[in-house]
């Protein structure tokens, strides 16, 4: 039977990009319910400016009661990926959940986009969303409660987002769409494939890093509330919740039933991230 306050006790979940910020937290949050957790991300040695390695974060994973897997590769290569499957395989037995929390972003305007950033943009955002979910699908197909986790934005259509990256824009809504393709592909499969984008600014390294990054942390919330949000996703019936995009506030209000978002920080007014109105 299932553990109904640890629902991912003894399951694996495998993430990618998670060495630090979002794909951390979410990682540590699935340990402390006592799920094995395989981590993908390409840095193997500490950034100059950014903590955090995947050696790291699989430390912070098993000092928080999981067991985990760190794995050095790259989203955008298929050999990385299939090792990443293989790791969870051989050392787990089988995968529950899928995150594609690995992500670029360039918000630059189109004439200040240079070609090679908007193909990292695509390559990461949209090629590794698919070589992650495609090589992870044999084995969600035997999981009792499989879901796929896309951390994508509501496709929101206002001129003032389409107008202002349409790289950046494109290539986090191709990430939406995969994921509601996905659900009605895979509806008879009993996958739940869903989306959760944060309501607001995230306190990351990344975002610290920013120009401006003390005003920006702030008024941004904890990477706590996107893992809590998933976790709230991800303890649902796949074949029922699915095919949705969740911001991380509604999540933990209506899934996990908390109401009082002052625990995650940002103060009164926190900013609203990109497309979110």
């Amino acid at each position: 039977m299932p553990d109904q306050d640890h629902p991912l006790r003894d399951r694996t979940v495998l993430i990618s990009g998670a060495s630090r910020g979002i794909g951390a937290a979410i990682a540590v949050a699935a340990a402390e319910q006592g799920a094995n957790v395989v981590l993908l991300a390409k840095t193997d040695a500490p950034h100059p400016r950014l903590p955090g390695t995947v050696h790291t974060a699989a430390a912070e994973v098993e000092a928080a009661g999981g067991r985990a897997a760190a794995v050095v590769g790259d989203v955008r290569r298929e050999d990385d990926v299939a090792r990443a499957v293989a790791t969870a395989i051989e050392r787990f037995g089988g995968i529950d959940v899928c995150v594609n929390n690995a992500g670029a972003i360039a918000t630059e305007r189109t004439e200040a986009l240079t070609v090679k950033r908007f193909d990292l943009l695509h390559d990461i955002n949209v090629r590794g969303t698919f070589l992650l979910t495609k090589a992870c699908l044999p084995y969600l197909r035997t999981s009792p409660n499989p879901h796929v986790l896309s951390i994508s934005p509501p496709v929101n259509l206002a001129p003032h987002w389409l107008g202002a990256h349409p790289a950046y824009t494109q290539s986090k809504y191709a990430m939406t769409l995969l994921s509601q393709g996905w659900a009605a592909e895979f509806g008879d499969a009993g996958i739940g494939f869903n989306c959760l984008w944060p309501q607001t600014f995230i306190a990351t390294s990344a975002v610290a890093a920013l120009e401006n990054g003390a005003e920006q942390l702030a008024s941004a919330r904890s990477p706590r509330i996107m893992a809590d949000a998933a976790m709230a996703i991800t303890a649902q019936p796949a074949r029922v919740v699915t095919g949705r995009c969740f911001l991380d506030a509604e999540a933990v209000t209506q899934l996990a039933g908390i109401d009082d978002l002052s625990r995650y920080g940002g103060g009164e007014h926190p900013t609203r991230d990109l497309f979110v109105d």
